[in-house]
């Protein structure tokens, strides 16, 4: 079973099922992104939702983008909103949904499953707008050096995906290369708890 097919089995449970990565990072971008409208936002990884009708609130007109038919459908159902375009896309290849300069792209425990984040950089930093916002989520390094990746329950026992390291320098020196300016870097704790591991990791770069 690739990502794909994964995530389109995960899709039926995703919402439901508790999980401290994925709920983790809804309140990592909502922190981390500043204040104020954005006219043209790109949300990669939507998923069922999560973070889109907040997006939503804040962009004019949001393009939200995912492999999953079938996450895409739970979104769908869920959101009306007549300023979110739903595409699904495979972002490892050129991103035509990127039509508009972007004032804001998010990426959400997408990366993991991506092998060559510098092709990733690149599109980001093409599709943004000068003065441009790229924000990324992701489970930090040290949960993944430990053995966490992304996986779920199924009635055959637990379906792990196929996940790829990266370091905390893979993100900030891809951005570099790829003309991104890095404005913030912050971890996330279970519970707040900084004596433990950080679940997540999320970065900020800038388009100059």
């Amino acid at each position: 079973m690739n990502v794909q097919q994964a995530y389109n089995s995960w899709a039926a449970t995703y919402d439901a099922v508790l999980n401290k990565t994925r709920d983790i990072e809804a309140l990592a971008i909502r922190s981390v992104v500043p204040p104020g409208a954005f006219a043209e936002a790109i949300e990669i990884g939507c998923g069922t939702g999560k973070n889109t009708e907040w997006l939503a609130s804040r962009a004019a007109h949001v393009t939200a983008v995912d492999f999953s038919v079938e996450m895409l459908s739970k979104a769908k159902a869920k959101l009306a909103l007549p300023n979110v375009d739903f595409q699904q896309a495979d972002i490892t290849n050129a991103w035509a949904f990127a039509s508009t300069p972007a004032n804001l792209i998010t990426c959400s425990l997408m990366l993991e499953h991506i092998e060559n984040l510098d092709f990733v950089f690149q599109q980001a930093s093409e599709a943004l707008a000068v003065g441009g916002l790229f924000y990324v989520g992701e489970l930090h390094p040290f949960k993944q050096y430990q053995g966490s990746k992304a996986r779920f329950d199924t009635a055959h026992g637990v379906r792990e995906l196929e996940c790829y390291v990266h370091h905390i320098s893979d993100y900030t020196e891809s951005a570099r290369h790829h003309g991104l300016r890095c404005v913030a870097v912050q971890e996330w704790f279970d519970d707040g708890d900084r004596a433990t591991t950080p679940r997540v990791v999320s970065f900020l770069f800038q388009k100059p």
